[in-house]
């Protein structure tokens, strides 16, 4: 499905908004939503890292795995699993603001970290990497903007080794016709449009070649996400103020829309 809407639309906007994100969302600009249970409460953040480890278990990474992060943003999450199982991770993102924060980051790390992370700005459409050059793709928040969805998919098939294991999430639209509202603050708002439901999403999954081993429909996780995003934006001030009660408004809307069933959220297990 090609989109209305352009990489460079998408690159554009992150560039421009990644520090009104990263004054709210995530101090250390991580930016994904979050998987709430009883060890998170409803504190985001903690939701947060909590799918950072439901992937990471998913996924079965470990010290031999070599990692693309498709959709790397400021590196954060690249940094953290090498952190944690001391893979290879290779993070690559549209915004070259972010590429340079992550590279930024990065080079402040120690030398042994420095030779197992890397940062590259490339489109998940057109991967710089040989085929099979690497044990797991991971990917979080990203696919949706990506104005064409099959070819990422087949991208992620192609640099995978045989067996591989693609673990990611993306959101998912129930149904094709939305409201006014919805398509406003969601669709319009993020620069994206999607045909994938949860149940067609693993069907392209599979026609594409992967296996889906696993996926879960994470829509009420990411009502509460936008729950706590707008109670975090609200009456903010500073500098930002005005944009922050109007992204409240978004978000609020953001999650009326999961209620509505105008958008959804999956992630997904799939081997090659």
């Amino acid at each position: 499905m090609q989109k209305s809407f352009t990489e460079q639309d998408t690159e554009s906007y992150y560039d421009s908004q990644d520090e009104i994100y990263s004054s709210f969302w995530d101090p250390e600009g991580s930016v994904h939503w979050g998987y709430f249970d009883e060890s998170t409460g409803n504190d985001f953040l903690k939701a947060c890292s909590n799918l950072n480890t439901l992937m990471s278990d998913w996924g079965k990474i470990g010290p031999d795995s070599r990692v693309l992060d498709l959709g790397c943003g400021n590196g954060t999450t690249s940094l953290r699993l090498h952190e944690q199982f001391k893979c290879e991770v290779v993070g690559i993102d549209l915004s070259g603001v972010r590429i340079d924060n992550a590279n930024e980051t990065l080079a402040s790390q120690p030398a042994d970290v420095q030779g197992k992370v890397s940062f590259a700005k490339a489109s998940a459409t057109e991967l710089p990497f040989e085929d099979g050059f690497f044990t797991h793709v991971w990917s979080q928040a990203t696919l949706y903007h990506v104005h064409d969805q099959e070819s990422a998919l087949k991208e992620a098939h192609r640099v995978l080794q045989s067996e591989g294991t693609f673990i990611f999430d993306d959101l998912l639209k129930p149904q094709p016709i939305v409201s006014e509202m919805a398509q406003k603050h969601v669709y319009e708002r993020l620069f994206f449009d999607t045909e994938y439901s949860f149940e067609t999403y693993q069907k392209a999954l599979e026609t594409v070649g992967f296996t889906v081993k696993d996926a879960k429909d994470l829509s009420d996780h990411l009502k509460m996400s936008y729950w706590c995003l707008s109670t975090m934006t609200f009456n903010r001030g500073g500098e930002h103020s005005d944009h922050y009660e109007e992204l409240s408004f978004s978000y609020d809307q953001t999650a009326q829309a999961v209620t509505n069933r105008e958008l959804g959220w999956g992630l997904f297990l799939c081997q090659k």
